[in-house]
This record gives structure tokens, C-alpha cells and sequence, in this order.
């Protein structure tokens, strides 16, 4: 089984809200539609420049689409 990742993110709220459907997002940033909806349901993590490329498809910053808990990126740096 596949462990989820810790990284969230809003892609889902932002598309819908941009008025895109999964099929339309995965053909602007050149994957497929199982790969768009493994990674709005937390199950995949994009690569950077994927997680870039999905960003600016919104005109938003990276922080806007991806989120990551502050308690476990302080843990990792003690």
C-alpha cells in the first residue's frame, strides 16, 4: 500500500474555482488524468517542477497550491 504524503494541497478547490476540469489541468501540465487526481487526493507528490508548472497554470505562488504541516518540518530540522 502506498503511504499518503504529508505535503497537502488545494489543487481540487483552486481548479474548480478557475473553472477547469481534471482532464483540462492534466492536458495544460502534460500528464495524465490518474495522475492529476492521485495528486489532489494527497496519494502522489508532485516533482518541483511539476508542483511549478501546476502553480502557474493559476497565476499562483507554490505556497497557494501546496502546503505542508510547520510542526513536522521543525522536527526534521532539529
Amino acid at each position: 500500500m502506498v503511504k499518503p504524503t504529508r505535503v497537502t494541497n488545494s489543487i481540487r478547490a483552486i481548479r474548480e474555482g478557475a473553472g477547469l476540469t481534471q482532464a483540462e489541468l492534466a492536458a495544460r501540465i502534460g500528464v495524465t488524468r490518474q495522475t492529476l487526481i492521485a495528486i489532489e487526493q494527497g496519494k502522489y507528490s508532485p516533482s518541483l517542477e511539476l508542483a511549478f508548472q501546476i502553480a502557474r497554470v493559476f497565476g499562483v505562488g507554490l505556497d497557494d497550491v501546496f502546503q505542508y504541516p510547520a510542526d513536522h518540518a521543525v522536527k526534521e530540522q532539529s
